[in-house]
């Protein structure tokens, strides 16, 4: 990687210099020096380029370029209607415009003993302990965003779920951006304790169409026999880049379901990294990407076996349309001492056009030998034969094409468990390809 230039990412130096003092935790000197010393191995790493392997087929120059700034810490005012048109019915809602917290807007009735939804900058301007460790994390990752987001950190969620307590209502996380040029970096924290259970929506999406840079890191912190659901939707405007990084530490017999469904921004990066620490992990990772125009979207996931008797499953599915481009990079490592491991990962592929591309790399890392593991990447168009088999029927061309491209991707969706979830993902993907939708119409 490059050292920071003036010509790329000096500016972000310079603007934390200018903002630091306001930034939430700046009276605890913990928070103060993780700042200091995330912004400094920034400057020292700088910004991926395409000579680094894990972003060769993903260029940031524009957000190089783009000279995003950090908000003021006065978000602009949203009309509750348009909170209220995006929130899922029944769920806990917790809103952010800009990068902060906006409790107005907010939504978490009154939640069972043992569970903390909670802003987190409010935490740490009260000094609350315990988010120490995992907030330090993010410091050592191997990403220069994520030290930019550690450094320059606005606010976020933080949930917390004590032992044994089931929340049956989700947990919605709505991230909106609304004013052109700033740079939103946001930080969500989940702690679920033994035996506890939630499903958490972490949604990210734009009033209009103004461009700006997401820069998110969301980690995951599993008990034992704990099971969080975790749906990550990105809707961010046409115009936007969005970068995230998502982590998943399992313990003994707990599990994760983790989705991933990014359908906007003009470039889009999400990175997970799950670790199945504890014996008889699950671990489950889902994801669609929809693009057209020149859209380009990235997807890289790590799965790390580290004990005996782990199982992960991967799928993730793409439909790209024009010019539009997707990157999808899997790895699954099974380590020395992760004897018995079962792990699974497809990748599947629908190009609407002759110009389309997708960069397509499943990898398989196996130190162990007892164990059941594949992988398998496919690439392709619509299936001819498919096609006149369903004009045979009476269907027209476009109609046909039509009902096999959204069967292809809508197979993902029916993978939600939650209804309301479901169904709002169903009726975005049909938004999302309008000319299916009114084939099928």
């Amino acid at each position: 990687m490059n050292a920071v230039t003036p010509d790329s990412g000096l500016h972000y130096l310079e603007d934390f210099t200018r903002n630091k003092a306001s930034l939430p935790g700046r009276q605890q000197p913990w928070v103060a020096a993780l700042r200091e010393a995330a912004m400094r191995k920034f400057v020292a790493t700088g910004f991926p380029t395409r000579h680094d392997e894990d972003w060769k087929y993903t260029s940031v120059a524009p957000i190089e370029r783009g000279r995003f700034l950090l908000s003021s810490g006065q978000p602009r005012a949203v009309d509750k209607p348009q909170v209220e048109a995006r929130a899922l019915p029944g769920a806990h809602l917790l809103v952010f415009v800009d990068g902060y917290h906006v409790p107005s807007l907010s939504k978490v009735d009154a939640l069972p003993a043992g569970v903390s939804i909670a802003s987190l900058a409010t935490l740490l301007e009260r000094r609350r302990s315990g988010i120490e460790t995992q907030f330090d994390a993010a410091a050592s990752y191997p990403s220069a965003f994520a030290a930019l987001n550690v450094a320059c950190m606005t606010d976020g969620a933080c949930v917390h779920l004590a032992k044994g307590v089931r929340l049956d209502a989700p947990i919605h996380l709505l991230f909106l951006s609304v004013t052109f040029g700033l740079a939103a970096h946001t930080r969500s924290l989940v702690f679920a304790e033994e035996d506890s259970h939630a499903v958490i929506v972490e949604h990210h999406a734009a009033l209009g169409t103004p461009v700006y840079f997401t820069n998110t890191v969301t980690d995951i912190v599993l008990g034992r026999r704990a099971q969080i659901e975790h749906h990550k939707l990105q809707q961010e405007s046409a115009r936007a880049f969005h970068i995230a990084a998502i982590t998943a530490d399992l313990a003994e017999q707990s599990r994760l379901i983790s989705t991933s469904f990014a359908l906007g921004a003009a470039l889009a990066r999400t990175d997970i990294l799950a670790k199945l620490n504890g014996e008889g992990a699950e671990c489950s990772l889902d994801g669609l990407y929809v693009a057209d125009g020149r859209q380009h979207i990235d997807h890289h996931t790590r799965i790390d076996h580290n004990v005996p008797r782990g199982t992960s499953r991967e799928l993730y599915k793409g439909v790209l349309d024009d010019a539009s481009r997707a990157v999808f990079n899997g790895k699954v490592i099974v380590h020395p001492d992760a004897q018995r491991s079962d792990a699974a990962q497809t990748n599947r592929n629908l190009l609407l056009s002759e110009h389309a591309e997708i960069d397509t790399k499943p990898q398989l890392e196996i130190w162990a030998d007892d164990v059941k593991c594949s992988h398998a990447a496919t690439v392709g168009q619509l299936d001819a034969g498919q096609i006149f088999y369903l004009r045979s029927r009476g269907l027209d061309e476009e109609t046909a094409r039509a009902l096999l491209t959204y069967g292809f991707a809508a197979e993902m969706v029916q993978r939600i468990e939650h209804p309301g979830l479901r169904q709002r993902l169903d009726d975005l993907l049909r938004e999302r390809l309008p000319q299916q939708l009114e084939a099928l119409s």
